[in-house]
């Protein structure tokens, strides 16, 4: 049994996660925290495994609790902002769950504790092998590309044909599959050059699509799933061109 706490400024939020737990066998709620001290506290008491943290709180930041913390136990980290993911990542957190947070994306986080928590995989479980002391991402193949992952030399390997779509952010990008939501510090332009054209193709200075998991076209905004996105002014033509040659 994994013994978990979780701390968030806002009630209902810390209602979620509890309610969330509540559903796994594995998970035990200790306590749930509105102040990121008052978690360090109870930490510190002992018993404590798993903490799943609001990173915007205003006593102590998520990423502020992270570094008092150190490897006293795990934490998942929760919030509705994206681009702490990477800074989670370099403290060794489990997970990154963006608000508002499925059932579904929360078991797999769960899992992903347990097993670093099951004393049987800490002995069975190797490091992911690495290209040797590579600086940047190794080239895509025929059907794959590797981005980097959270920490040094350590890099994911994400087929194409499970890309639904790409969104940069700035210096970093998120990819998004059917499975999970992958986020790297890399551009958009340069991830562009990795990409095989088609199925990809750029339709926004921060949107790459994968043409064959487009659903519908409508005006200046296309749709993968339920997921609007919308098509740039300077992307516009030589994409009605390409869907209208595709059409033929």
């Amino acid at each position: 049994m994994i013994r978990c706490i979780a701390v968030d400024d806002e009630a209902y939020a810390t209602r979620i996660i509890a309610d969330h737990i509540a559903k796994i066998p594995f998970l035990e709620l200790v306590a749930t925290c509105t102040s990121a001290i008052e978690a360090l506290q109870l930490i510190q008491q002992g018993g404590i495994d798993l903490v799943f943290m609001d990173i915007q709180m205003p006593d102590l930041t998520g990423i502020q609790f992270l570094k008092l913390l150190g490897s006293k136990c795990k934490v998942i980290l929760t919030t509705a902002y994206p681009e702490y993911a990477l800074e989670g990542y370099e403290h060794d957190v489990v997970d990154y769950l963006l608000k508002p947070i499925a059932f579904d994306r929360f078991y797999k986080a769960a899992n992903k504790a347990l097993a670093l928590l099951s004393p049987a995989s800490e002995q069975t479980v190797a490091p992911a092998p690495v290209a040797p002391a590579p600086s940047t991402p190794p080239a895509a193949t025929a059907d794959y590309m590797f981005v980097k992952g959270e920490s040094k030399n350590k890099f994911l390997k994400i087929n194409h044909n499970d890309i639904l779509y790409i969104e940069g952010l700035k210096n970093y990008i998120s990819v998004f599959t059917n499975e999970q939501r992958i986020i790297t510090y890399q551009t958009l332009r340069d991830l562009e050059k990795q990409l095989p054209q088609p199925p990809f193709y750029r339709v926004h200075k921060s949107y790459i699509v994968s043409i064959d998991k487009i659903r519908l076209v409508d005006g200046n905004q296309l749709y993968i799933g339920q997921q609007a996105i919308p098509i740039g002014e300077t992307y516009r033509d030589d994409f009605f061109r390409l869907i209208r040659d595709d059409s033929q």
